[in-house]
């Protein structure tokens, strides 16, 4: 029976995938084995040595101690693509209402209220919100995953041209992109062109303020920008000096910030991105799938530290071992097992950058000291045998 801690409200469809016969929620418990976690921040928390695993029911995992969890060989999961969706659909929703000035518009309709002219104060009124159609557009698209992707064929959709720019790009997501989407090899090939622009990338220390007064200065004069990814993606102080230039039109932004609210022409949204209720189910449901997985079969699928290691059972037992990525560990972990009379049946070795898992299933008789001779091994963090 494996103990899961909820530090959030995780939606029951979520929590249906762990079943009661192999896994008990108790969110008062001391000594979890599983952490599902939303929004709650676990940097001051103390991670308990019962902890195998926390999975955030979301993409950003700025709110764990990635670091810390490695060191003590704790999996930390996200859930990439179960947003991406709701996050998709608001982006279309805000270029939609950027380029027809929906914002500012029903705010204006708004103070008619109590007028005896209305009707003529509409007709009169409504010029100043004229906005072009999407239609013939171009749109730049930065970053085609899972959500740049689903933008990007979108838009196509609406009749935009529309221009991609991923050195990154997966097989997975290339195959789901509409063959209209444009491929740019470069920023500066792209953002000249561009009418509109998006950003959808992940936020670390190289993609920090990807839109800053550099690339600004590439884009047309009018420019509106969306960013529903990260706040830091882009240069606050940058993008508020073009749009008093005129370089930028409109800036719309998902994570509000006390220099940008009161601005003329950026409009910011309360981080709406993944607020719906499937978005919601989708994280909760993967979040939960990949823990129960791990804790069960030593499986790992969107890991933000260790690699992606799944095979399935061959029978036997399986040994789960977290090490640092060095020479010499795997012949150090068979000599063991050589040694204790252990037929190996399936092994999978997987490095990212500093640490390593090694999944081995066995059949033989093993010993009661087999986890402490393994975890003997200088350079294993953790050993599991289930």
């Amino acid at each position: 029976m494996y103990t899961i801690k909820t530090l959030n409200a995780i939606s029951p469809v979520g929590l249906a995938k762990l079943p009661a016969t192999q896994f008990e929620v108790d969110n008062d418990s001391p000594t979890p084995q599983g952490i599902l976690v939303r929004s709650a921040d676990l940097h001051e928390v103390p991670l308990p040595d019962s902890l195998l695993a926390i999975a955030r029911a979301g993409a950003g995992t700025n709110n764990i101690p990635i670091d810390k969890c490695t060191a003590a060989g704790i999996v930390v999961f996200n859930t990439p693509g179960a947003n991406a969706n709701a996050v998709a659909e608001l982006v279309v929703g805000a270029l939609v209402a950027g380029s027809r000035n929906l914002p500012d518009a029903i705010a204006w309709a708004q103070n008619l209220k109590g007028s005896q002219t209305l009707a003529k104060d509409v007709e009169k009124g409504k010029k100043q919100f004229v906005g072009p159609e999407l239609r013939g557009k171009t749109l730049g698209v930065i970053g085609l995953g899972a959500i740049g992707s689903r933008v990007a064929n979108a838009a196509v959709a609406l009749g935009m041209e529309v221009l991609g720019y991923d050195p990154y790009i997966s097989i997975d997501a290339a195959w789901s992109l509409s063959r209209s989407v444009q491929h740019c090899v470069s920023l500066g090939d792209m953002l000249p062109r561009c009418d509109y622009l998006t950003v959808h990338v992940p936020y670390m220390p190289s993609t920090k303020h990807t839109i800053n007064a550099q690339t600004l200065s590439m884009c047309k004069d009018g420019v509106r920008v969306f960013n529903f990814a990260r706040g830091e993606l882009v240069d606050t102080t940058a993008m508020l000096a073009a749009l008093e230039s005129g370089k930028a039109a409109q800036y719309f932004c998902d994570f509000p910030s006390d220099e940008l609210l009161g601005v003329k022409g950026v409009y910011c949204t309360p981080h709406l991105g993944a607020s719906t209720p499937e978005s919601e189910t989708n994280c909760a449901v993967m979040a939960a799938t990949e823990l129960s997985d791990y804790l069960k079969n030593g499986n790992i699928l969107h890991s933000v530290n260790l690699p992606d290691v799944q095979q399935p059972r061959a029978g036997g037992r399986r040994i789960c071992i977290i090490h640092k990525n060095e020479p010499g560990v795997i012949s150090a972990i068979t000599g063991i097992l050589t040694n204790a009379n252990l037929n190996i049946e399936n092994m999978v070795n997987k490095g990212k950058k500093d640490v390593a898992y090694t999944m081995l299933d066995v059949t033989g008789t093993i010993a009661d000291s087999l986890t402490e001779q393994l975890s003997g091994i200088d350079a294993v963090i953790r050993v599991r045998i289930l």
